[in-house]
């Protein structure tokens, strides 16, 4: 079986898109209604902007958004997913291109999201970090023992690797107790604060009205989403699981696990990037990957 996912933030590069754009006219078009949705060209950013652009949040996410969705639309009979997943904003590509959501109202919530965590980010100077080598629990254990501050895990990317998210003390006292712990690394990360984490219930407040006032429908093939992680069908629970991913873990490690228990051999990254492939391969060696960006 075959498995379609989808990359979140951080898989950006500047010319993302451009040959999509340029050799096929469907990519093009839709890139253009994208240009028209957000009330600016998103595709010059993409383009030929600066690694600093494509850095903000509120043109990564559609950015990426919109690569990884024109590929979906432009690969046609190719295009026959048996399930489908997305890491973090991936789950956003991943529903549209599933037609549990329309390209316009994906792009509108993405936007959305984006500008609404930007501005928590702002609200809480915060942050991210990686950590290596530890087992999840243990890195559990560790954030829990800091109670004066916010830390807790949000991305479990494949085993051994896990991100956590807080308050800049809050994570700069987890690094160090986590590398004395033996951590092969806790790196802090360059992002804009602390994503999946409880600093960005603002964000998950605005997010969730809007989510709501959408209309989703029941997808092609079944969606393994970030917070329950198992198969889903029902748009009503879809969207309670795309209100409450905001201030979630990113289970990544244990959705790639669901999805081969149900039969996938095969997965495939649409999108910029092969940050997922690698992790795919990470949590099992046996099953094939491969891309298209």
């Amino acid at each position: 079986m075959k498995a379609f996912v989808f990359p979140g933030q951080g898989a950006q590069f500047v010319g993302m898109g451009k040959d999509l754009y340029e050799s096929s006219e469907a990519a093009k078009e839709l890139f253009e209604k994208a240009n028209e949705i957000l009330g600016f060209r998103i595709t010059d950013l993409m383009f030929s902007g600066t690694p600093e652009d494509l850095r903000q949040t509120k043109v990564t996410q559609p950015a990426i958004f919109i690569h990884s969705v024109a590929l979906a639309k432009t690969l046609g009979e190719e295009f026959q997913p048996q399930m489908v997943a997305g890491h973090s904003l991936g789950e956003f590509s991943a529903l549209v291109a599933a037609g549990a959501l329309s390209f316009e109202d994906g792009l509108k919530l993405v936007y959305k999201r984006a500008l609404a965590m930007q501005k928590a980010c702002e609200l809480n100077p915060s942050t991210m970090a990686a950590v290596l080598g530890l087992p999840d629990e243990k890195v559990e254990e560790i954030c829990a023992t800091i109670t004066d501050e916010v830390v807790v895990p949000a991305n479990y990317n494949c085993p051994g690797q896990i991100v956590i998210s807080g308050t800049n003390a809050g994570i700069d006292t987890a690094c160090e107790l986590l590398k004395a712990a033996g951590a092969k690394r806790a790196l802090k990360l360059s992002v804009g604060g602390a994503f999946h984490s409880p600093l960005m219930n603002p964000a998950k407040e605005e997010l969730e009205k809007a989510i709501k006032e959408t209309s989703f429908a029941a997808p092609i093939c079944p969606v393994y989403q970030n917070v329950t992680t198992v198969a889903e069908t029902n748009p009503d629970a879809i969207k309670e699981n795309l209100i409450a991913q905001l201030t979630a873990p990113v289970k990544w490690t244990q959705s790639v696990e669901h999805m081969i228990a149900d039969g996938a051999t095969a997965f495939v990254e649409l999108g910029p990037g092969n940050v997922l492939q690698g992790l795919v391969k990470k949590i099992n060696a046996t099953v094939e990957t491969s891309g298209k960006q």
